[in-house]
């Protein structure tokens, strides 16, 4: 499996841990950045790389998934999900990272470096590789109302609520 993978400052000695843990484990390891520890460098371009690469592999059919890094996960979870197709979601335990794939079928994990011991982070990210998705209806009826609304703004019968143009309530 190809494995795209991003952090900022906080993450840097995980990602080289995971880079080396993950080739040893007979996967390639497409490292986004950073190369070297800046604590002023900023992670968005990082992780939004790292998840449009998922994105592309994904959709020239690779068996593919991300993996990024930060103080909490936070940031880099909201930065990847802001790229098309992504579903990043933010782990810290075996079993939302289980079930980030088994019932998301989430195709990028986040973790907070500052948040867990590097040994932890690796157990949840095998067992994000690992687990695939369930395919069972009630979740892949979900996945599809959150790929519509991505294309559409709005899915069909759901009642969201589709923007008037207005800006307030006022108007």
């Amino acid at each position: 499996m190809r494995i795209h993978i991003a952090t900022d400052h906080a993450g840097l000695e995980f990602s080289r841990t995971l880079v080396d843990h993950l080739t040893n484990g007979g996967h390639e390891v497409v490292d986004h950045g950073p190369t070297e520890y800046d604590p002023l460098d900023d992670y968005p371009a990082f992780c939004i790389n790292a998840a449009q690469a998922v994105a592309r592999d994904q959709a020239a059919g690779v068996h593919t998934l991300g993996i990024v890094f930060g103080g909490s996960g936070n940031g880099e979870q909201i930065a990847a999900n802001k790229v098309h197709g992504i579903r990043a979601a933010l782990v810290w335990s075996m079993d939302t990272a289980i079930l980030a794939r088994q019932h998301n079928d989430a195709n990028v994990i986040s973790i907070g470096a500052r948040q867990h011991t590097v040994e932890e982070a690796i157990r949840y990210i095998d067992a994000f590789i690992a687990e695939p998705f369930s395919g069972d209806e009630r979740h892949a009826r979900r996945i599809a109302q959150l790929a519509e609304y991505e294309e559409t703004g709005d899915i069909a019968g759901k009642g969201v609520d589709v923007a008037t143009g207005s800006t307030t309530a006022s108007e």
